[in-house]
């Protein structure tokens, strides 16, 4: 079996860890992204009482959609005729756990070759046109970048209008001289790096900028995500389906 770091956020991490365990991998959790609240929590709230003025919500994440629904205030007003748009089956299912009913949440099927926008995009595109009104849920990080723009871009050529609410702050988590040592380890060992977020990457880049990577090796669940891996240095990277059987499955194809 593999020795596996998985790097997603401290409360995604730990069933993570647990079901990559129980596989007989030796799994490390080492968390490279911290999630604190909503730099602006009145926007927040203002978004969350306006769910009615749109025709359609993009969350771009489950971390969105939870961030979305547990902020201070009054909880969001159902809204009958909302599509609520997933780009994968885990923000589809924190969608479901938030009450919105199967029937109006819009995703990529279980089977498409990546989840995200591009795939996303492909199922709601004929749902778009002249007067469309689409709310964006993301989060940002601490030096204020806000993510991809592709399909906002695509909502707007086609005559509609999108506005962006962030539900909540991506931040980089302060590593120590300790940890360090211990990533520089892993490299050695032969550790397969579990990646989801081209963030964790460049957190773990500046956290650790004196370890050797050569011989590190990277599990990615997106081609951009590999691509950062690469640009630190990786000395393999592979991609996977970003759901946990698929990773589970991969690792073994890996022996």
């Amino acid at each position: 079996m593999s020795r596996v770091i998985v790097t997603r956020p401290a409360h995604e991490a730990t069933a993570w860890a647990q079901t990559l365990a129980a596989a007989g991998h030796a799994v490390h959790v080492l968390p490279l992204i911290d999630i604190g609240p909503a730099p602006d929590p009145d926007a927040l709230a203002r978004c969350r009482q306006a769910l009615a003025r749109y025709d359609a919500a993009m969350f771009v994440s489950a971390q969105a959609v939870r961030a979305f629904w547990a902020a201070p205030g009054p909880a969001p007003q159902a809204v009958p005729a909302l599509r609520c748009w997933a780009p994968g089956p885990g923000t589809a299912r924190a969608l479901q756990a938030a009450g919105v009913p199967l029937a109006q949440i819009d995703a990529p099927l279980a089977d498409a070759a990546q989840f995200d926008s591009e795939a996303l995009w492909a199922v709601v595109g004929r749902q778009v046109g002249p007067g469309h009104r689409l709310l964006l849920v993301h989060g940002v990080s601490t030096d204020g970048h806000l993510g991809r723009d592709w399909l906002l871009a695509l909502c707007e050529a086609a005559g509609g209008t999108a506005q962006r609410c962030a539900a909540y702050q991506r931040c980089a988590p302060q590593l120590t001289t300790a940890d360090c040592e211990r990533v520089q380890a892993w490299v050695g060992e032969g550790a397969w790096w579990l990646f989801s977020s081209s963030e964790a990457v460049q957190h773990l880049a500046r956290a650790c900028p004196a370890v050797d990577w050569s011989a590190a090796r990277a599990l990615v669940t997106h081609p951009r995500i590999g691509a950062a891996a690469a640009r630190l240095g990786f000395g393999v990277v592979r991609d996977t389906r970003p759901a946990l059987p698929d990773v589970l499955q991969t690792l073994e194809s890996l022996h």
